[in-house]
């Protein structure tokens, strides 16, 4: 089978990394790249060009039109948020599967009429959400669907940053839940298979001020009520100075399983005599996901070929980002929100 010929719109930090892993992924032979700063194309591409583990030619398009004249067979959308609705469109339209970073567009309504674009010109695609890639995550959605946990009776979600993004990037992004959590509930329902109902948030604010006035929080905590009664915790925060966090605890009547639980998780135990665990935190989500961002590179391309795997369909997406907007909706309201549909 001949390799691949893929391309990438946006190059910033997340791009820059969707670049690489294009690079080194086998059966990928050619990766072109475009970005509205069509310098930092050039930089990321000559940056990758010999790199070790580099496997593809790599190019640089002067924009989107151009990229997609080049004969790509896929599309990875890797730029801001407002673009990716059009940039969606545009692979749709060119007959190529698209993976788009989360979320499909800045709010559900505006989600809503590309969904409808896809579905009536046949699209195939996907929405980044990597931790359906993350061993760990996989290894507990394996041992529910296989019965092993019993019935769940708690779901406890955690995503904590160790220092929070700056501010500028707070102003535009939603909030923590649409932001951050959103994660944690395309989790809980892929894993659980549950739909969440009704959500009630709390939030606060004990760093920086700044993050208030630009109407965010730097920790907040959701309780999710999925449609058989259990309930689901979801946690997060911009202040963990013990590292990057994200764990997942699903207890069950029969069992109970932990993801994110190992030597370098960041916490330490209170317990006499426990050393665990030793290793060295992670510091960014980019470092704690490292192997899944690669296995949803790869998956992708599996999917240009027709194969399909745990790639993220844009409805549920959707589905997730509609329970952030209610938890965000508690937030300010102080009041449980159902969920919409």
């Amino acid at each position: 089978m001949p390799d691949l010929h893929l391309g990438l719109a946006g190059v910033g930090r997340i791009g820059a990394m969707h670049a690489r892993n294009l690079a080194t992924t086998p059966g990928v032979g050619r990766v072109t790249l475009t970005d509205v700063d069509v310098a930092r194309a050039h930089d990321v591409a000559a940056g990758l060009r010999g790199a070790t583990g580099t496997t593809a030619d790599v190019d640089v398009a002067a924009d989107v039109d151009a990229l997609l004249a080049a004969g790509v067979e896929g599309l990875v959308v890797a730029t801001g948020t407002a673009q990716h609705p059009d940039l969606i469109r545009a692979g749709v339209r060119a007959g190529i599967p698209v993976l788009s970073e989360k979320p499909v567009a800045p709010d559900v309504a505006l989600s809503l009429p590309v969904l409808d674009f896809v579905a009536a010109h046949d699209g195939v695609v996907r929405i980044g959400h990597q931790r359906r890639h993350d061993a760990g995550h996989l290894e507990a959605k394996r041992a529910h669907d296989a019965g092993e946990l019993g019935w769940l009776h708690a779901v406890r979600a955690v995503t904590c940053d160790a220092a929070p993004p700056p501010v500028s990037f707070l102003a535009t992004s939603g909030g923590l839940f649409r932001d951050c959590s959103v994660h944690d509930f395309d989790t809980v329902r892929w894993i659980t298979g549950r739909e969440v109902v009704e959500v009630y948030a709390r939030g606060s604010n004990n760093g920086d001020p700044a993050i208030g006035e630009v109407g965010d929080v730097d920790t907040a905590l959701a309780v999710c009520t999925l449609d058989d009664g259990t309930l689901a915790v979801v946690t997060a925060s911009r202040y963990n100075g013990a590292g990057h966090d994200v764990r997942l605890e699903l207890q069950g009547s029969a069992g109970s399983l932990v993801v994110g639980l190992d030597e370098r998780s960041a916490l330490r135990s209170a317990e006499p005599g426990v050393s665990f665990p030793t290793g060295t935190p992670h510091a960014t989500f980019a470092e704690r996901f490292a192997d899944a961002y690669r296995a949803e590179v790869a998956a992708f391309a599996d999917l240009v070929r027709g194969v399909e795997g745990e790639l993220c369909r844009p409805e549920d997406a959707v589905a997730a980002s509609r329970v952030a907007d209610a938890a965000q909706e508690s937030l300010v309201t102080g009041v449980p929100v159902r969920v919409g549909t």
